[in-house]
């Protein structure tokens, strides 16, 4: 009999800041996408709407106050993921496209902080190897304007860290 993935489910608001065909992101420092490329953004806390999320996870990863241009849609994903008592994260993202003004500053340090500092990079230094797939995702979004629908499962996911 085959056992069934504990699954950890992660729910988070992400912003996509494209200029010149580059895309920001942060250095991840935690989770299942440590020491890869992730999009600024991430969990609310109590009583936070989507949008006040965003914003705050924005300007705590990268320093910069952002604008919401719009709500692009939902995509999940699962990936292996071993943690506590779970064998596999189902990670929910509602991604915005945003506006961004300010400049990058290192991100201040406290507890749960997982960015340690933003980039800008472009399509071709994004791979499985070095950046989430939210990133991955990103980047399809720009070429296509779709997210799509269905859920992808990267069976072979490795943690770095």
């Amino acid at each position: 009999m085959e056992l069934l993935p504990k699954m950890h489910r992660a729910f988070g608001v992400y912003g996509l800041f494209f200029e010149k065909n580059r895309l920001l992101v942060i250095n991840k420092k935690g989770g299942p996408y440590t020491n890869r490329y992730d999009l600024p953004g991430g969990s609310l806390e109590d009583s936070e709407s989507l949008a006040i999320a965003l914003r705050r996870e924005f300007l705590e990863e990268t320093g910069m106050k952002i604008e919401i241009i719009r709500n692009l849609g939902v995509i999940d994903f699962m990936l292996p993921w071993d943690w506590k008592e779970y064998t596999h994260v189902h990670h929910i993202c509602v991604f915005y496209e945003v506006e961004g003004s300010g400049r990058l500053t290192q991100p201040l340090e406290f507890d749960g902080q997982d960015s340690v500092g933003a980039l800008w990079i472009s399509e071709h230094e994004a791979n499985l190897d070095s950046a989430s797939p939210l990133v991955l995702k990103a980047f399809e979004w720009l070429k296509t304007e779709k997210l799509g629908i269905d859920r992808e499962f990267f069976e072979h996911w490795e943690v770095k860290g």
